[in-house]
């Protein structure tokens, strides 16, 4: 009666086997390596899309369009999905399931089609957004009637220049230039800008004449910085992750490699003899 065994082949080529009896237990320990790395990428990765939106909810008044959102939040969703991958990574060497393995592969394909979609958003966004921050900027500063006003567009200028310590587009002197209707307490002649432009360790009027006082870089530099930051963050973080998980399907490749199908044998002559 034949044997239904695991059939061996004979390794005629030593170098190969010699190779093949290390990349094994090395591509195993290298991909539970990797799950534990996923599971850090997606914390930062989740870090990232986050800042992107609270800095569009923080300053939406000086974004003409929400597309800003979109790179937030589809970093945030590869992130919850570097999750379970990640716990697959570790699960898969100790299980080596067909089931586990195929699922895993589909998840780094979902994931690095998200992950280079929020790259290409987040290389794009930034020079695209300067442009129009310039003219929004510009235009909600020219419109600013006062500190005290309830006007939502006041309020937005004024958090800003609290938020990022910064005053005016350029730098205080716009304010100057722009012959803001605030009058002074110390002087009746005296060229004032906004309260918000004020230094928290001092107390001031607002007054240009005390210039130390007051905030000197722009509002327009520093929403940038903010935004090119956070961007660079988010690119950089996908960037490293799609390295990662090449390796990590490389591996788990050799894994499936090393395990063969065993039931299906349909067109195996063997079972029809």
């Amino acid at each position: 009666m034949k044997g239904r065994g695991r059939r061996f082949t004979p390794c005629f080529l030593p170098l190969y086997c010699t190779m093949d009896s290390w990349i094994r237990p090395f591509a195993r320990v290298l991909l539970i390596l990797l799950g534990l790395v996923l599971w850090g990428a997606a914390a930062a990765l989740a870090f990232g899309g986050a800042f992107v939106i609270l800095t569009y909810k923080n300053y939406r008044w000086f974004f003409q369009n929400c597309f800003l959102l979109l790179p937030g939040w589809l970093a945030v969703v590869a992130a919850f999905l570097l999750l379970p991958t990640g716990a697959l990574a570790i699960g898969i060497p100790a299980r080596n399931s067909r089931y586990q393995q195929g699922t895993f592969m589909y998840l780094l394909v979902v994931l690095f089609c998200l992950e280079a979609s929020v790259a290409m958003l987040a290389h794009i966004y930034p020079d695209k957004m300067g442009s129009e921050l310039k003219g929004t900027l510009g235009h909600l500063f020219h419109q600013y009637n006062g500190t005290h006003s309830h006007c939502p567009s006041n309020r937005a200028v004024d958090i800003i220049q609290k938020q990022l310590q910064c005053c005016g587009v350029y730098n205080y002197t716009d304010w100057v230039k722009a012959a803001l209707p605030v009058s002074c307490h110390l002087q009746a002649r005296s060229i004032c800008v906004p309260e918000s432009c004020c230094k928290e360790t001092f107390h001031c009027s607002g007054d240009v004449n005390q210039s130390a006082q007051l905030f000197q870089e722009g509002c327009l530099k520093k929403l940038n910085y903010r935004l090119h930051f956070v961007m660079h963050f988010v690119f950089w973080c996908c960037a490293v992750l799609a390295c990662l998980q090449v390796l990590a399907a490389i591996s788990n490749g050799i894994l499936m490699k090393h395990r063969p199908f065993q039931d299906l044998r349909i067109l195996d002559s063997a079972v029809f003899s």
